[in-house]
């Protein structure tokens, strides 16, 4: 029976995050709009939107390969086992043992390395420039990645999610190493999502795409799982930033259904709060070149070493 309904709590998380990343999606466009005083499409678009492209006809390439068809489900899979993996409203389920932080990065990069082969493989002179930008910025983003995750281990004395943030909420205090690490985190987040100043999502100029330039070949539901899959990460990313860094809210272990509620209710507000600072960041800076797309990833990732060092030399003196 507790077998039962640790799957079905397990479930519901993997369900909930598929269902909150086009709602998440959709309020960061809202609001952006509502920031720069348009009135915007509704919330709801992005679900309108995969409906519409789930019911559209595949179209292929003459000389699309194997593939090319497989990787939005790589891609999707990946992504989607990623987000769950992160605690959302409860920590303690029964797939927490494998929700380690150094699993979600590997997951992270398999999905983009996939979709960057995808990019390449029809030959198109978009894709394989989309592609090449893709691999740059991935060579800095997951060091500094890397870095964020020591940092965060040498607190918890583990990379699994639960446990840090069961460490994070019996209070480890103020400390640089931490707000260093936070920092390096959000700005990794912005690269792996592609958002502004590294990449515009909504872009339609092909020479500075990144993102859109490896998907330009896709169409119907293929299409519709790779920007299911966008949606799902910029989720994760938001929701690992909420479970270790804000992690109040979480259901403990063994809670009951009320607390999982709570939970539930608390992370909602975090991913509205969350959506919000990311339109007002975006609408109050300007997309840089991607020739200083390695000065931002290298900031980032002297923030995590600088983080680790301070972390390694408290803990030897």
């Amino acid at each position: 029976m507790d077998l039962m309904a640790n799957l079905l709590v397990q479930g519901t998380q993997m369900l909930l995050v598929l269902a909150l990343a086009p709602l998440l999606t959709g309020l960061v466009r809202k609001a952006k709009a509502r920031l720069t005083r348009r009135r915007g499409a509704s919330v709801l678009q992005p679900y309108r939107d995969l409906a519409r492209l789930m019911r559209k006809e595949v179209v292929l390439a003459e000389n699309a390969s194997w593939l090319f068809r497989v990787v939005p489900y790589l891609v999707f899979a990946a992504t989607w086992v990623a987000a769950a993996l992160v605690p959302t409203f409860a920590t303690g389920l029964i797939f927490s043992w494998s929700a380690d932080l150094i699993a979600i990065t590997a997951l992270i990069g398999s999905a983009r390395f996939f979709l960057a082969l995808a990019g390449m493989d029809v030959g198109t002179s978009f894709g394989g420039l989309g592609s090449s930008r893709e691999v740059m910025i991935s060579s800095l983003a997951e060091p500094a990645m890397i870095m964020i995750v020591f940092s965060l281990a040498l607190v918890a004395h583990s990379t699994q999610l639960s446990t840090i943030a069961s460490v994070m909420l019996a209070g480890v205090g103020l400390r640089v190493s931490l707000a260093l690490a936070l920092v390096a985190l959000l700005m990794v987040a912005v690269a792996e999502n592609g958002r502004i100043p590294v990449d515009n999502p909504s872009t339609h100029l092909e020479l500075t795409m990144v993102h859109e330039a490896m998907v330009l070949e896709y169409s119907g539901r293929h299409l519709a799982l790779i920007e299911l899959a966008a949606q799902l990460k910029l989720l994760l990313f938001l929701s690992l930033v909420a479970c270790v860094f804000v992690p109040w809210g979480l259901a403990p272990v063994g809670a009951g259904p009320s607390a999982m509620v709570l939970g539930m209710a608390t992370y909602g507000g975090k991913l509205a709060v969350g959506a919000l600072l990311v339109a007002v960041f975006e609408t109050s800076i300007a997309k840089m070149r991607v020739f200083r797309v390695p000065d931002f990833l290298g900031a980032a990732l002297m923030l995590g070493l600088l983080g680790t060092l301070l972390l390694f030399v408290s803990g030897i003196l």
